[in-house]
Parts: structure tokens; C-alpha cells; sequence
């Protein structure tokens, strides 16, 4: 079941989306608001897998709530359906899923959200992460990777298995992670909130982080602390 969340400040826009989405199969609303601050707080809360929502509205704006789901890495697909083209291109920079211009028809709509559903179903058939070595290509089960480093000009993904070096960045394997265990916890981490341990800390604004079954251990900033404890805990 895939849980959608819908957010238009204009009511007549707003029933046009449940009244399409609420008829399609595999679909769950888990919330329908006219306020992005709304939106914004149920995302908080609650296990959305996919945002539909408009761009610009009062206040919070559609595009500045796809940003924070962006640099948060949170799991969440994004489709803007808005009347404006001029967010396009910055839209493809926070990858969102689509970008459906109003007035719109029914079957535009539900085309992209199946899309979503076929993608959604196919990444958790994969599960894996293909990491590009010098004359090969490694294979990790995202599953079981604890956390990712990067130092100097390679990147070590430590799983509960043992260690594999590639040199791809974390920029280009974050873009791969995007299931809602994985946080971008400090400029040279990456870390899975599942298997992690204690935090224990190192400076004023940063925090060591150990995980189970290993001895060695991450960084995290106060900030990403800070999110950790507002959206997991």
C-alpha cells in the first residue's frame, strides 16, 4: 500500500487530487491539507511514501517543502502539480518524481502516480547497491551497509560482513539511499539510524556515533541530532 500525502491551498484543487488519487488502487491518503506547516507536520509524524502538492502557496511553499524533504533525505517522492513552470528546473535538482502543469487530466495524474508505483516496486525487489570498483562492480545489500565514510578520494561502506572501498562519493551514493534509515549525518557520513548504538560527544557540535557489532564509529552534527530526535524518536 503506498501512503500518499496531498497538500493545495485551493479547496477546489485539493478535492480535484483526493477525488482522482482516493480511486486508485494500491493508494492510501494518510493526509489532505491546504497548508504546507500542516503538511510539513504530518510528514513529521507519519510514514508518507509519496507528497503531491502544489508549489506556490502562503507562507510555507510546495517547493521550499520538497527542499527540506530533499536535504533531509527523507524517503519521500515528490509530484508538483502547479500552475507555474518557472520551479522546473530546480525541481529536477531536488529529483522530484514529476512536475504536472494545471489544468491537468485525470489520466496525466494517474499515470505518474503508477510510474511511482512500478518504480517503488522495483527498487524494493533490488534492494542493492552497485558500487564501481577499478575492473568491477561490487554488490551490497543496502540492508545490511551500518554506515559510509568518505576519506580523501575513496569511500568505505561498512556492512555487517566486513568493508568495501569504491570511489564513488557519498553525493553520488546518497542519491541511491534514499530509504528513510539512511541520514547524511555529517559532510564525510553517511549512517543507517537502524543499527546504530550510542551517541556519545566529541565536540560542541558534533557527536560520535558506534553501532552494533562493530567497533569503528561516525560522526554527526548537533543539527542532525537535532532532526533525528524530531522525526524518529
Amino acid at each position: 500500500m503506498i501512503k500518499v500525502g496531498l497538500v493545495d491551498d485551493r479547496m477546489i484543487d485539493l478535492d480535484k487530487l483526493k477525488g482522482i488519487v482516493s480511486k486508485m488502487d494500491e493508494i492510501k491518503i494518510v493526509f489532505a491539507t491546504q497548508s504546507a506547516e500542516e503538511a510539513y507536520e504530518y510528514v513529521k509524524r507519519e510514514e508518507v511514501d509519496l507528497l503531491i502538492a502544489d508549489i506556490e502557496m502562503p507562507e510555507l511553499s510546495g517547493y521550499e517543502l520538497a527542499d527540506i524533504i530533499h536535504t533531509h533525505a527523507l524517503s519521500i517522492a515528490v509530484i508538483f502539480v502547479t500552475a507555474t513552470s518557472g520551479y522546473a528546473v530546480h525541481a529536477f535538482e531536488l529529483n522530484v518524481h514529476d512536475y504536472i502543469m494545471k489544468p491537468y487530466s485525470k489520466d496525466r495524474l494517474e499515470k505518474s502516480i503508477q510510474r511511482y508505483i512500478e518504480k517503488s516496486h522495483s527498487s524494493e525487489i533490488a534492494g542493492r547497491l552497485f558500487l564501481k570498483q577499478k575492473s568491477e562492480i561490487h554488490i551490497v545489500q543496502k540492508k545490511e551497509i551500518l554506515f559510509i565514510e568518505r576519506t580523501g578520494r575513496s569511500t568505505t561502506i561498512y556492512t555487517k560482513s566486513g568493508q568495501v572501498k569504491t570511489y564513488q562519493t557519498l553525493n553520488e551514493l546518497e542519491g541511491e539511499l534514499r530509504e528513510r534509515d539512511f541520514i547524511r549525518s555529517h559532510r564525510s557520513f553517511i549512517i543507517n539510524i537502524h543499527f546504530v548504538k550510542n551517541f556519545s560527544i566529541y565536540t560542541k557540535t558534533t557527536y560520535m556515533v558506534s553501532f552494533e557489532g562493530i567497533e569503528e564509529k561516525a560522526m554527526i552534527t548537533k543539527e542532525q541530532i537535532d532532526f533525528i530526535q524530531s522525526h524518529y524518536f
